[in-house]
């Protein structure tokens, strides 16, 4: 599985921004699919995951309410809606993939997207 993440950018505090993470390999269904984020000097973090199919969703308390992930299994492909950003929501995002994971845990995911960069002025 390769995972290819898009969709970052410069956004001012209160705006939204959608992250998609595209993924290759025919059995993209079976994958518990994650978001992770690591700001400068920190050590990443987990966001948000969910199910290979849908039917459940994960949520860091930092983001419940604002954040809402999904997927779309005909396209391969897993989004982040990221509402009411913040500051301190400034990170590189990085997409996952796996098996029967914890979903917080980031070790227990096998993929690993490049990352795209998220940046909320205030």
């Amino acid at each position: 599985v390769q995972l290819q993440a898009s969709g970052g950018g410069l956004v001012q505090a209160g705006g939204s921004l959608r992250i998609s993470c595209a993924a290759s390999g025919r059995t993209f269904n079976n994958y518990d699919e994650g978001w992770f984020r690591q700001a400068p000097g920190k050590e990443r973090e987990f966001v948000a995951a969910i199910s290979g199919y849908g039917g459940s969703t994960y949520y860091a308390d930092s983001v419940k309410g604002r954040f809402t992930i999904s997927r779309d299994n005909a396209k391969k492909t897993v989004y982040l809606q990221m509402n009411s950003l913040k500051p301190e929501d400034t990170a590189v995002y990085y997409c996952a993939a796996g098996t029967s994971v914890v979903p917080t845990r980031g070790h227990d995911y096998n993929y690993w997207g490049q990352g795209t960069q998220v940046t909320v002025s205030s």
